[in-house]
């Protein structure tokens, strides 16, 4: 269900050459929810600047006490927020489109919290395998930042599997999602891993074929299941 009224929430996420652009699982913890955004697409060197410029603050605190930016940072015209990091933007949508999908089930943060610490480490290994790829689709500007800001991890591809195996063994069998029959921010931040991978990879690689075979189909099947759920967007460059 889209907001009823207003204007578009604008959203602000990093391009790519990958069909559709957008690749980062970060950001597709936000596009998952079903909201009409204008899409304004950011280099990865331009960021910082960008939400000094708009008033976002960071994301998160360096262990050396800096700030660090990154995307997504929504913009709504309608209340004036600026709002950086993916599970601030959930709870931000919770609150102010209650008549939209729930992200985050009243009594439920705690467990999507942990669901996301936990559902990191599990996949950790992948970006061992997701890097490389992924600079194959950034712009020749994010793909200097990349390089310079990612350090190189040792895992094997076997590793990346058992992860999402310990995963499925938390979820319901037969359930399409982590809570059931409807969807929430934990469903969205497995999704968005799965995006990175899918977009970083491409459709047609044995990597990606190999992820859809995983746990009978399960991640495949979970995509599709939120297909409905992603919002609508009209895009520009900033």
């Amino acid at each position: 269900m889209e907001q009823a009224t207003g204007s578009p929430i604008i959203f602000y996420d990093i391009p790519s050459k990958a069909p559709g652009c957008a690749w980062s699982p970060n950001t597709w913890k936000t596009r998952h929810v079903c909201l009409t955004y204008k899409t304004v697409w950011v280099e990865y060197p331009d960021i910082a600047d960008l939400c000094k410029r708009i008033g976002a603050g960071p994301s998160t605190i360096r262990d050396d006490g800096s700030p660090y930016y990154s995307l997504p940072v929504i913009q709504d015209p309608n209340t004036g927020a600026v709002v950086s990091d993916s599970t601030r933007i959930a709870e931000y949508l919770d609150a102010t489109y209650p008549e939209t999908l729930s992200l985050m089930p009243a009594g439920t943060r705690t467990l999507q919290k942990g669901f996301q610490f936990t559902c990191h480490r599990a996949t950790d290994v992948s970006t061992q395998f997701i890097i490389p790829a992924i600079l194959s689709i950034l712009h020749p500007r994010s793909q200097d930042y990349y390089v310079r800001t990612r350090e190189a991890t040792f895992a094997a591809w076997k590793d990346l599997e058992a992860g999402f195996g310990r995963i499925h063994t938390w979820m319901t069998e037969g359930d399409p999602f982590v809570m059931g029959d409807f969807p929430s921010f934990a469903d969205f931040l497995i999704a968005g891993k799965l995006q990175w991978y899918k977009k970083g990879f491409g459709e047609e690689s044995d990597k990606w074929k190999d992820i859809t075979t995983w746990h009978d189909g399960r991640w495949a099947k979970l995509l599709k299941n939120l297909e409905k759920y992603e919002g609508s967007f009209e895009e520009r460059s900033e």
